[in-house]
């Protein structure tokens, strides 16, 4: 039996971002000579669960994001020294400053995905950016294996560190739910995300002022002054709806099966698990013009890269050549994005 723990989530049951994901369908998926130790924040768990999807869970009073999320993973990966776990898998950079000292007191083998370049998101301070790249040079020179989510990212280990890593993705099929109704598509566009800068938010919005498409943006407006100002000036628009966050599966799958397209802003981090879940639909992507998305979806969906680009596109492409595109997502999310196909990539570094 191989011990696995796992530092750097809010936890399982998922209830917040890719990472928490990522965690609960690794463990849903599990080899049988797997034992995972999550590690979960006990402000986000009210009911605080000894055991889920088989893994033990360890929890830490501490938040897991934000500046706490230092402290946080510091605490779980000095916990690890005392659990012994064979592999430690790191979900994020947040902690690795302590990766020096855990390296000397642990002999468990480091596994660290040190997520997209986090410290180049427009929401850090210059400090929070210094910190942040810091802490990914810890993580690069003292893991055993470096995952990186995206090839793009996985040149950038290259090139900045000359490290050897290995590219795994997310999965997205877990948002399609077999045998549900599916309803006719619907005049609309969907776009899902956090609202932030880096996100491309202001640019889809004014593209559809533009055009006059239909369009329901999902994302957490009410948790940043730059949310609640977009939110105040579109969502009086008549083909505009802004929607507040939807975490429930069967109103997500709704609203994507029955879209005529899927609208995809973000510019930073790597492989997003938004994008890959709606490649699950066969659905056309409009993806922001960037490196990362280009090779999530393999050159073959459409681009943008400002608000005219963005509305001259969903007005002049052709009905073949989105079906075309809708075809060609579903291929390649079935071929490269579905979790068992992860989790086996994921289990192979712990070896």
């Amino acid at each position: 039996m191989t011990k696995v723990a796992v530092v750097g989530t809010v936890g399982i049951p998922a209830c917040y971002g890719g990472f928490e994901s990522l965690v609960e369908n690794l463990t849903k998926y599990s080899s049988n000579n797997i034992q995972y130790d999550i590690f979960c924040s006990s402000k986000s768990y009210p009911k605080k669960l000894s055991h889920y999807n088989g893994a033990r869970l360890t929890y830490v009073p501490l938040s897991a994001n934000g500046v706490q999320s230092i402290f946080y993973d510091v605490i779980s990966l000095i916990k690890c020294i005392f659990k012994k776990p064979d592999v430690t898998l790191i979900l994020g950079v947040s902690g690795c400053l302590f990766l020096p000292i855990y390296r000397l007191l642990s002999s468990s083998k480091v596994v660290t995905n040190i997520d997209g370049l986090e410290w180049k998101r427009d929401k850090w301070s210059k400090w929070a950016k210094k910190f942040l790249k810091f802490s990914e040079s810890m993580a690069v020179k003292y893991s055993d294996v470096i995952i990186t989510d995206n090839k793009a990212i996985g040149d950038y280990v290259d090139t900045e560190y000359a490290k050897d890593n290995v590219v795994i993705a997310y999965g997205g099929d877990h948002a399609i739910i077999e045998h549900a109704k599916v309803e006719p598509e619907k005049d609309y566009y969907l776009s899902l995300c956090r609202i932030e800068p880096e996100n491309n938010v202001e640019m889809i919005l004014q593209a559809f002022v533009e055009s006059e498409h239909k369009l329901k943006f999902i994302g957490n407006w009410n948790s940043s002054e730059f949310g609640r100002e977009l939110k105040n000036r579109f969502s009086g628009k008549p083909n505009i709806d802004i929607v507040d966050p939807i975490y429930d599966l069967d109103q997500l799958f709704k609203l994507r099966s029955e879209c005529r397209g899927y609208v995809h802003g973000h510019s930073a981090g790597g492989t997003n698990p938004s994008l890959v879940e709606a490649m699950h639909f066969g659905k056309p992507i409009f993806a922001f013009d960037c490196n990362f998305n280009r090779y999530s979806t393999e050159d073959k969906a459409l681009y943008f890269s400002s608000p005219n680009e963005l509305s001259e596109t969903l007005t002049c492409t052709t009905n073949d050549d989105l079906a075309t595109i809708s075809q060609n997502m579903k291929l390649i999310a079935e071929k490269r994005y579905t979790w068992k196909v992860i989790n086996q990539m994921y289990e192979t570094t712990y070896v």
